[in-house]
């Protein structure tokens, strides 16, 4: 292993902001491709921005369907990197890459056979709304296995301790993307004006020169892949540790997503403009969300690497150093949100009557950033530990109650629209104080955290 990969000795505070900033760029490069679409769509209209953030719920929760790959790559190649056993970091590696695959071409099938079903659940009510969000789906179904593979080879490389390749890979598609959208957005030169088709075919595009680089990467300059054959039978064994690993965190990501699409139903009894708000208002609050996500995948390596070397010490010294430095973002996160809610959202959505919704929205997501990038991250040190569970238990059941909180609130008699906010915001407050207090009885009760014994550690042989 190349040693400006070891995050297994010296500086913690140095060894986290070298793994973290590369990551969080990653997530941010995401995020921008989200934010593209964005920008470019709500100057087609409110209802456009409707239709894709409506069709993204299901790009989203294919991310349930990513992350039991990518959570099994980046714990079982951090612990196996910790243990400097290669050939299992390798194994690992090719076990994931063959699932996700694998569950690419399941999900994409049913979302092309139950596309009409699947965006009837909302209840739109516009058929030019539900006609863009059935086409924007079919497009982007067509390039999901690119939108599946890329989040795992990044996670293959951050566990492995190298998080600088996978963002510059990801900073490649951004700016594709970024080309490619107001061209076939608004049609310019030679290609027609294709709206919210246009966006989606950007997408596919930028996410498949991604894959094209990272494959030419894997082969000729990333140790992981030298000997590499991806076409030969998977072992029993590390898929069973993968799905254990991944199916907690994944169960929590899906059920997120439906808790989501219930909320969006509500929000969309309240017509097709707050739809779009609560869209473009989630992409600007994820400004502060993938920050934190960035330190979660860090903070997950780095325990993952320095649990599989048994040095229970600088998994707590690291956790609070990840915790002091996300509690920066969240506080700044906040005071954007508040006290810049107007002129930030105004510049995805122009329109007087949606810029009133989202700054209703902004300001009430913006008291909760503190406790979401605490939650986030203790989620992240949760899983470097291999302890995917907990985090998953408190997740599903607030983020679940976001539901019938929101049904409640926003009746007509207490607060309306503004109670689906305040719902959201009440729940990141709750999970965020207790994970972090769960992690830290966690640490308290280990016996290596505590300084006491060494931890035993069952790897695949």
């Amino acid at each position: 292993m190349n040693e400006n990969n070891n995050i297994t000795e010296g500086s913690i505070f140095k060894a986290l902001i070298k793994l973290a900033i590369p990551i969080m760029g990653t997530s941010f490069v995401q995020m921008a491709y989200n934010m593209t679409d964005m920008i470019w769509i709500g100057r087609v209209g409110s209802k456009s921005v409707a239709a894709v953030g409506t069709a993204g719920f299901f790009t989203w929760l294919a991310m349930a369907f990513i992350l039991i790959p990518k959570i099994g790559a980046e714990i079982g190649v951090a612990q196996s990197v910790g243990k400097k056993d290669l050939d299992a970091a390798k194994d690992y590696a090719r076990h994931t890459i063959q699932l996700n695959i694998f569950l690419a071409l399941i999900y994409g099938a049913c979302l092309l056979i139950f596309r009409k079903e699947l965006i009837g659940f909302f209840h739109l009510g516009d058929q030019e709304v539900i006609n863009q969000a059935i086409s924007y789906l079919v497009i982007v179904t067509f390039g999901i296995t690119f939108y599946f593979i890329n989040p795992v080879l990044t996670s293959i490389y951050n566990g492995y301790g190298d998080s600088k390749t996978p963002f510059m890979m990801n900073t490649i598609g951004l700016f594709t993307n970024m080309i490619l959208d107001p061209i076939l957005i608004f049609g310019i030169g030679p290609f027609p004006s294709l709206g919210v088709k246009g966006a989606a075919f950007a997408t596919i595009s930028a996410q498949l020169i991604v894959t094209i680089v990272f494959i030419y990467h894997m082969k000729n300059k990333f140790p992981l892949f030298s000997d590499f054959r991806l076409w030969i039978l998977p072992k029993g064994i590390y898929i069973k540790r993968i799905v254990k690993l991944g199916i907690p965190v994944a169960f929590n990501s899906g059920l997120f997503t439906i808790f989501a699409m219930f909320i969006a139903r509500i929000v969309a009894s309240w017509g097709p403009v707050p739809i779009a708000v609560q869209k473009v208002g989630s992409q600007i609050e994820a400004i502060s969300w993938m920050s934190a996500s960035g330190f979660s995948t860090a903070i997950s390596t780095f325990v993952g690497q320095n649990y599989g070397a048994k040095k229970g010490k600088r998994i707590f010294k690291g956790y609070f150093t990840a915790i002091g430095i996300v509690s920066i973002i969240g506080i700044i996160a906040t005071c954007l949100l508040i006290f810049g809610a107007r002129p930030i959202f105004s510049i995805f959505i122009p329109e007087e009557e949606a810029i009133k919704y989202g700054v209703e929205y902004l300001k009430i997501l913006g008291l909760s950033q503190l406790f979401m990038c605490i939650e986030i991250t203790t989620a992240g040190a949760f899983n470097g530990m291999g302890k995917t569970i907990p985090p998953a238990i408190i997740s599903i059941l607030f983020t679940g109650l976001r539901v019938p909180a929101a049904k409640i609130l926003s009746s007509e008699n207490l607060l309306g629209l503004e109670g689906i906010w305040w719902s959201i915001s009440m729940s990141s407050i709750i999970k965020g104080i207790l994970l972090a207090t769960g992690f830290m009885i966690l640490m308290y009760k280990h016996p290596d955290i505590r300084g006491k014994k060494k931890i035993k550690i069952d790897f695949i042989k």
